[in-house]
């Protein structure tokens, strides 16, 4: 017999807010959510460099031009274009007003066309899918420590508390060759994908984030995770965005 069960398409909803925290005079983040377009991406200016603000406001304003694309490889692409001509625009920016000064902004994209996700990124923003009460880090950091971790020179534990901890290696705006990664993984009914900054995970521990995602629905539980961050000491910015698969409508 030929299975004529509807397919069940998926609706990504999804809830971001951002915070400045206890400690930093001015928001280094940025973040945009575009669901129809099935885009969401945080950025976070590099700290302790010239105007942040700046470069995590040009990386997102870059997005907010992307093209709507259906098939999967032409928004990936369109995505990568947008992020060079951010690249472009804050290495002329610094030249030009910086006098050749550093002006850099860590970036995590999520895109999902149907049930295939892909992450584009740079630096220590992070993405994470929530599934079946696991949490997993999909994106990797390009940060100092996360190197030395992965060359098996010190351990996780060492890399939380190496005074080296804040050195990204890979940043928009850090370089002429654009040292974006890409990464394509499977997005399911009921995963919830978690963006964040820093400021969230440094934070608020792995565990805590479960708890936040297993006992609230996403609108509450951006708050929730942003009053966790809070209520630690939350000495950096904190953006998080959650996006979650929800029943759409079957298709024959």
């Amino acid at each position: 017999m030929n299975d004529i069960t509807p397919a069940q398409t998926i609706n990504w909803k999804s809830v971001q807010d951002k915070h400045v925290g206890l400690v930093r005079a001015i928001n280094e983040d940025a973040i945009i959510s575009l669901p129809n377009q099935h885009l969401w991406a945080v950025a976070d200016g590099m700290g302790g460099h010239e105007a942040g603000n700046i470069a995590s406001d040009v990386v997102i304003k870059s997005l907010q031009n992307l093209k709507d694309h259906q098939i999967l490889n032409e928004v990936v692409t369109s995505v990568w274009e947008c992020l060079l001509e951010a690249n472009h625009q804050l290495l002329e920016y610094a030249d030009k007003k910086l006098d050749g000064r550093t002006l850099g902004s860590t970036v995590v994209t999520l895109v999902i066309r149907e049930k295939v996700g892909v992450c584009l990124w740079a630096g220590d923003s992070r993405l994470y899918c929530y599934r079946n009460s696991q949490l997993v880090q999909l994106s990797r950091d390009h940060s100092y420590v996360s190197e030395r971790v992965k060359q098996g020179l010190i351990t996780d534990e060492e890399a939380r508390n190496h005074p080296n901890s804040n050195v990204i290696t890979r940043a928009i705006g850090g370089d002429v060759d654009l040292p974006v990664e890409i990464i394509k993984f499977d997005a399911q009914l009921g995963d919830i994908f978690l963006l964040c900054s820093d400021g969230l995970y440094n934070m608020v521990s792995n565990d805590e984030i479960i708890y936040t995602l297993e006992n609230n629905p996403i609108d509450k539980a951006v708050g929730a995770l942003i009053q966790k961050a809070l209520d630690n000491g939350a000495d950096d910015n904190v953006s998080v965005i959650l996006v979650q698969g929800e029943p759409g409508e079957s298709s024959s």
